[in-house]
Parts: structure tokens; C-alpha cells; sequence
């Protein structure tokens, strides 16, 4: 039976033979195409190849508009307020030296000694120099006497105060203000006593003055401690700290007047009822340290700050984590918007919890949205701060709550130059030392009252078993 032709078979076919001869075709063409390159690289001359041109990467509208505007040149800029050299008081100043003229500088008249009606107050210039001798020794001689009597020998005692240290409060209060403060090594304290001061000292003198000197502030240490746990707002922090090479913590907690450090080994809980106690009293600024979950959430106020530095490295992921973040930092620059308003002058509270409540809205919706992304960083982040968003609007309500913990950073920036110059402690009453040093200085930084004075006031209390002064005076 002869086989009935399929039309269907015969389409197929047909378009399979058409498909090969359009391959054959192409190879055809590729390997021509392959040996004219061939041809053509064999006459180029031989050198390496260029490296590729490296692309700028993509710029959004603020990278943009920085890159056009003119570059500041260093210093002072156009309209700022000139810093005009303050003069001393006169009982700052040692000797004054009076300067008449004698002649009229244009008629050459002899001009009269005193001060006549009309004439101006003298204009005054002062000039600072090192006396030759900085260092005001006090030699104490002991002389010694044998009774006639009995034939006992009496040596006159030192008067209260002087002990048996070589070094006075003073001088003490500035080697461990150098220390403390502008971070100087013992060895560099060392060499400068002696190169400016003129007085030898050894590595000995200045470790003993340290530990004396922490244990003249242990008192203000305390007092500063009480402040801030009784203080309405405070502001914490830690960073990093070494004791002898081990990892150590520096922590801070802050009000407006009183700064106190602590460093410990732990970064957990247990420091923070060491700082604030069992009971928090008021509100606390801070990061999203898990150690901060204990405080209630109505009490804690989310440093904006640091959110905007997680949101930024989302940001650097890209894909969906760049999509979320860019939208959050978005409502991060309205929010800060709206509080330098705030702060200027610009509204009321009121009218800023007013303006403020669509944002909060949009924030957590896009915490919502952020929860349920494919991207697990972006859903932890978002989860964990959902969590806990009703902490970032504190400084809505309650007034003198700050939005960000940039207070307690900025205090704690000496701290940190001073461990990466000198990396950290080497024994734990070093440790204590610094804390207590830190506590004292920034907090009299902090109401603008000197530290050398209350240093040498401190040390000299100590040394006379006196009630020492107290840190809040002027708190």
C-alpha cells in the first residue's frame, strides 16, 4: 500500500533544511569574520594593552550637586566672625608699662605728661613670655636638736600638707592634666618637665602622682555618677578600650552639665545599672545596643545618627536593600528638616508634633514593607527597628530630648585619641584613673569652669584629709 503523503511532515522538513543552510550560512560568515581579525591583529604593533577606563559610579541629585559646587579653600570663610585675641584682666598682668609721647608728631611741641580733657583712653598691647624659672622650688630643712637633759634628738615635722611628697598640688594638677587630657606619655611628661620645667623626675613620680591623683578624685567621680542617674535626660555610649592588650569598654553617660566614664570589661546590662542604677530615672539616648533593650521604650530615644549610618550601608548592597534605604533617608532628611526648624525658631512644638505625625505614618510603613523584603539584612534591620519606633520620636514630646546621641560622642572623642595614641591602659587602676580624670575634666568642660584649678584644689584636700570641693558647684 503506498504510504499517503503528510503535509504536515513535509512543512516541518522543509523548515528544518532552511535552518541548516541558514547556520551553514552563518558559520560561514564567523569564520570569515574570524580569520579577517586574525589578519588584522597580526599588524598592530606589540604593546600592552591599555587598562579599561574605569566609570564613574552613578551619582543621585546630592552627590551631583556637591560635585558642581565651588570647593571651600581652607580656614576662615567669607562673613565669618572674626576671633579677636582677648586681654588678660589687670590682676592678670605682672607689670604695666606706661608709654607718653613727649612731642607732637606733626609740630614737634612738647606735649604735657599728664592726661588732659579730650584725650583718648590708652590703647593697650600685652606680651606673654616664660619666666626664666618656671618651677618655684620650696626647700624644707629639717634641723634636729638634743634635748640637754635627757639626750633625746627631736627633728622639727613637716608642716600639713607637704608629707612625703616631692611634687606640689599644682604642678601635680598639670602632669596629670598632660596626661589625661593631652594624652602626653609618662615618658614625654617625663622629658618635658624636664626640658621646659627644668626639674628632673622619673617614670616613678609621674605613675605615683596618677594613682594619688585618682584617689583625690574618687569623690567627684562618685558625685558625678549620682547627677547623671537623678539627671532627667542623659546620653550613653561605649567604645572600644585596651588593659594590657585585653578588650576593655569605655562607657559614658552624659547630661547637658555632668559627663561620668566608667571602663569594664562587659558590654552589657550589668554596666548600665552601674551607671543608671536599678531604677532609670528619665530618658536615655542612645544607639540600639542590645544592652539598651532593658530600658522601657517609652523612656529611650533612638540616636537618628546611627540609624542614618546603617540605612547608608544598606544603601552600599544595592538592589532591594538600596531601594528601602534610599526611601527611609528620605524621610530621615524630613524629619531633621522639620527639627532644625524647630531649633531656628521656625515652629512651635506643637506644631512640630503636628508635622511630624505623616512622617512617623510613612516610616512605618516602610518598616511594614521592609519586614517582608526577600533580602534577610533588610528584613532583620527593619524588623528590629519596628520594633522599636516609638523610641525615635521621643524628642517630639518631651522637650530637651535631642534627636541623635552626637552629645555623649563628642565627649567622648578625647578619649578616643587618647587610645590611639597611647592604646588604652596597662593595669586596671590605670583604667580607674582615666575614668576618673575624664569624668572630672569633661565635666568641667562641660560648665566652663577650669580644671587645673579644681585638680590642685582636689589633690590639696586629699593630702590634708579635707571634704574635697564639689564638681557641681556651678551644675
Amino acid at each position: 500500500m503506498e504510504a499517503v503523503p503528510c503535509p504536515g511532515c513535509q512543512q516541518r522538513d522543509a523548515e528544518l533544511a532552511r535552518l541548516r543552510q541558514q547556520l551553514d550560512e552563518q558559520a560561514a560568515e564567523l569564520a570569515a569574520v574570524r580569520q579577517r581579525l586574525d589578519d588584522l591583529t597580526k599588524r598592530l604593533p606589540k604593546r600592552p594593552p591599555e587598562p579599561p577606563a574605569k566609570q564613574a559610579p552613578p551619582q543621585d541629585a546630592s552627590s551631583a550637586a556637591q560635585a558642581t559646587m565651588p570647593k571651600r579653600r581652607p580656614g576662615g570663610q567669607p562673613g565669618h566672625p572674626p576671633h579677636l585675641k582677648q586681654l588678660l584682666p589687670p590682676d592678670r598682668v605682672q607689670r604695666m608699662v606706661p608709654l607718653v609721647p613727649m612731642t607732637c608728631r606733626r609740630c614737634q611741641q612738647s606735649l604735657p605728661a599728664e592726661a588732659q580733657p579730650g584725650d583718648p583712653e590708652p590703647s593697650r598691647h600685652q606680651v606673654a613670655e616664660l619666666p626664666l624659672q618656671l618651677v618655684d622650688v620650696t626647700e624644707y630643712q629639717r634641723h634636729a636638736r638634743i634635748c640637754p637633759d635627757c639626750g633625746h634628738l627631736t627633728r622639727a615635722e613637716l608642716p600639713p600638707g607637704v608629707g612625703r611628697s616631692t611634687i606640689g598640688p599644682r604642678l601635680a594638677a598639670f602632669l596629670a592634666y598632660l596626661v589625661g587630657r593631652q594624652h602626653v606619655s609618662k615618658r614625654g611628661v617625663e622629658e618635658l618637665v624636664e626640658e621646659a620645667l627644668g626639674l628632673p623626675l622619673s617614670l616613678g613620680t609621674v605613675a605615683n602622682l596618677e594613682q594619688e591623683m585618682s584617689a583625690a578624685l574618687a569623690p567627684a567621680h562618685a558625685e558625678a555618677m549620682a547627677a547623671v542617674r537623678q539627671a532627667p535626660v542623659k546620653h550613653l555610649d561605649e567604645t572600644g578600650w585596651k588593659q594590657a592588650g585585653v578588650k576593655r569598654w569605655l562607657w559614658v553617660a552624659a547630661t547637658s552639665q555632668v559627663a561620668v566614664f566608667v571602663i569594664h570589661q562587659l558590654r552589657n546590662a550589668s554596666v548600665l545599672q552601674q551607671l543608671l542604677g536599678k531604677i532609670i530615672i528619665g530618658f536615655v539616648v542612645s544607639d540600639r545596643l542590645h544592652a539598651y533593650d532593658h530600658i522601657p521604650t517609652k523612656q529611650r530615644q533612638l540616636c537618628w545618627a546611627h540609624v542614618k549610618r546603617n540605612l547608608l550601608k544598606l544603601v552600599e548592597r544595592g538592589g532591594q536593600a538600596k531601594i528601602v534605604a534610599k526611601r527611609l533617608l528620605d524621610l530621615h532628611r524630613q524629619v531633621f528638616h522639620l527639627w532644625h526648624l524647630y531649633r531656628g525658631g521656625g515652629c512651635t512644638r506643637e506644631e512640630l508634633a503636628l508635622r511630624m505625625l505623616p512622617l512617623r505614618f510613612a516610616v512605618a510603613k516602610e518598616l511594614g514593607r521592609g519586614r517582608r523584603s526577600r533580602n534577610r539584612r533588610v528584613a532583620k534591620f527593619c524588623t528590629r527597628l519596628g520594633g522599636l519606633q516609638d523610641a525615635l520620636w521621643t524628642f517630639v514630646k518631651h522637650p530637651g530630648v535631642e534627636p541623635t546621641n552626637n552629645h555623649a560622642e563628642r565627649l567622648q572623642r578625647p578619649a578616643v585619641v587618647w587610645r590611639k595614641c597611647c592604646y588604652g591602659n596597662h593595669s586596671a587602676a590605670g583604667c580607674v584613673f582615666t575614668a576618673r580624670l575624664l569624668t572630672v575634666v569633661q565635666t568641667l568642660r562641660l560648665q566652663k569652669r577650669a580644671a587645673l584649678e579644681y585638680l590642685a584644689a582636689a589633690l590639696t584636700a586629699h593630702r590634708l584629709e579635707q571634704t574635697p570641693p564639689s564638681l557641681l558647684a556651678m551644675a
